[in-house]
């Protein structure tokens, strides 16, 4: 069978080509399996779930994972899938409501106190985890990491750490799902456009900056297709303009967050005042809740 390097990539030779990642199907097989039979009741979490096993699969065997270590776009686009797209949909899966909501009361409280522990509560904070999500890139692109994944164990262990990562990442910051803590969606916007200018930047570093693994695209002796600075350009702009456009549904997801948080706050606080109302001797009552709102109101006196 001929190498990769030596056929010209085309959209026959993309529909007819094809691998099998063997530990990326394992696992894929087992948290499908593993997902449907805790019996799923939310029909749009069942898709997203389900939509994120199917991208995973596309990006770990078909013709994205096989060209992935002959073009540097090709990688891109396989790095940005796993780290961001396929996490993204798993978390909105809520793969940890489903898994506690099939379980006994024994193995969910046990469950809630391995969320509750110290370890969880450091380990999906926000620094830890915007540091890996940023950090991971970086790591992959500018070190000798990087030629060590295109195969072998290497490879394998990096295509499941990005998932990890990634799965980590958007979990702690959706929070659907039963996490170790919980914040304000402010917080996780705010985060969110500090962190697409450190993407832009790598994106940039690798669009304007020096090739990378240089002797190692060389030795494919690829006779066809974009030069390495056109390879690596395009795959800059993969990391950058399409990691954007993917956070667009990440931020719209967080909007509506804050939104329910919002409203939440603004029934407490309403009930909270039905449930001790103002004396004739008492303040006017503020037609804005935050001004009701016994915290809020003693901050913007200070």
């Amino acid at each position: 069978m001929a190498s990769p390097a030596d056929t010209p990539l085309s959209l026959v030779v993309a529909a007819e080509s094809w691998r099998v990642d063997v530990t990326a199907v394992v696992l894929i097989v087992a948290l499908g399996v593993g997902y449907a039979r805790c019996r799923p009741t939310e029909r749009a979490a069942t898709w997203c779930f389900a939509g994120g096993l199917v991208v995973w699969a596309l990006a770990t065997c078909s013709v994205i994972a096989v060209y992935a270590p002959v073009l540097f776009w090709l990688r891109s686009l396989q790095v940005l899938l796993l780290l961001f797209f396929v996490p993204f949909l798993l978390a909105l899966g809520k793969p940890v409501s489903t898994l506690r909501a099939a379980m006994g009361e024994s193995k969910r409280e046990r469950l809630d106190r391995v969320l509750a522990s110290r370890q969880c509560r450091v380990a999906l904070s926000p620094p830890v985890t915007s540091a890996a999500m940023l950090g991971v890139p970086w790591l992959l692109y500018l070190t000798p990491w990087y030629v060590a994944s295109m195969s072998g164990a290497v490879g394998v262990a990096t295509r499941i750490l990005l998932v990890l990562i990634g799965f980590g990442y958007y979990y702690a910051r959706l929070q659907s799902d039963p996490v170790p803590r919980r914040y304000s969606p402010l917080l996780s916007i705010g985060i969110s456009v500090v962190e697409s200018l450190g993407d832009g930047l790598l994106g940039l570093v690798l669009w304007l900056g020096p090739l990378v693994a240089v002797s190692y695209y060389e030795g494919l002796h690829r006779t066809w297709g974009p030069t390495l600075r056109t390879d690596q350009t395009l795959g800059a702009g993969i990391l950058w303009i399409i990691g954007d456009v993917f956070g667009v549904p990440f931020l719209a997801v967080l909007m509506r967050g804050l939104s329910r948080h919002e409203k939440v706050r603004a029934q407490e606080v309403d009930a909270e005042l039905e449930d001790h109302p103002h004396t004739e001797d008492g303040p006017a009552p503020s037609g804005l809740w935050w001004e009701s709102d016994p915290q809020l109101n003693e901050r913007f006196r200070r």
